[in-house]
């Protein structure tokens, strides 16, 4: 009896001997895993913070001095977007706002896509605040096609007539000489300078019209944008015409 219960005692002892001890292992969730992809997004460059820090704008591919796509975050939801930003010295400008009368905001990116003498590019982009879907903006070249008309009269002095019509308005002024003589200029030009600006929840775009070839600016042309339902799209509402004072 007692040669069984000491066999019986060692049984004990050499199971307890043979435990293994698992390492626990690290499980990640799936709410896990997506905070850490975003953490690694996160680690692109920044590039510009709206005022409220609701939008925020990552470079994510940068080749020759310009950035070729982006990641857009508005208020912690995030898309890629191909838009090119160049090294002009000038960071976008960011703004959050209802822009569209609904009281929901959305996201406008001002950047600047070329500089130099007598001239300054602009392009905007609109984002739609809740599926970070694109807005069109109506092209300042079709605006300029459809909306506004000038012509341009070399009188017997010298002076130059001008006269611009948009929107059923016209105005004529005088420019007191001809910078470019040995070229007939028939109609202003439109497109060395083109800045968005958003102001008061509207889009606003300065195109001055000019005339010769290195560029004088001879009238302000201010241009405020308006939501249009139907088509989706911000639209021209009102065009403001006036001389550039020399």
């Amino acid at each position: 009896m007692k040669k069984e219960m000491w066999l019986w005692l060692l049984g004990i002892s050499l199971l307890a001997g043979c435990s293994v001890t698992v390492p626990n292992e690290t499980v990640n969730t799936p709410a896990e895993q997506v905070s850490s992809q975003l953490e690694i997004q996160h680690e692109a460059p920044l590039i510009a913070v709206s005022d409220d820090e609701k939008v925020k704008l990552f470079a994510r591919n940068e080749a020759q001095n310009e950035i070729t796509e982006v990641t857009l975050d508005i208020d912690g939801k995030r898309k890629n977007f191909d838009w090119t930003i160049p090294d002009t010295g000038t960071k976008p400008q960011l703004f959050y706002t209802d822009l569209t009368n609904d009281h929901k905001e959305e996201a406008a990116i001002i950047i600047q896509t070329g500089r130099g003498t007598g001239l300054n590019h602009y392009e905007i982009h609109v984002v739609n605040g809740e599926d970070l879907s694109e807005m069109n903006v109506q092209h300042y070249e079709d605006i300029v096609a459809h909306t506004i008309e000038s012509t341009i009269t070399k009188k017997d002095d010298g002076i130059l007539a001008i006269t611009m019509k948009a929107q059923g308005k016209e105005s004529t002024f005088d420019y007191d000489f001809d910078p470019a003589p040995d070229i007939k200029q028939a109609q202003l030009a439109f497109g060395g300078v083109v800045i968005y600006t958003v102001e008061n929840q509207k889009i606003m775009l300065n195109i001055p019209g000019s005339i010769g070839i290195s560029p004088i600016y001879v009238a302000d042309v201010r241009i405020t944008y308006q939501f249009n339902r139907t088509n989706n799209e911000f639209l021209v509402e009102q065009i403001d015409v006036k001389p550039i004072e020399k």
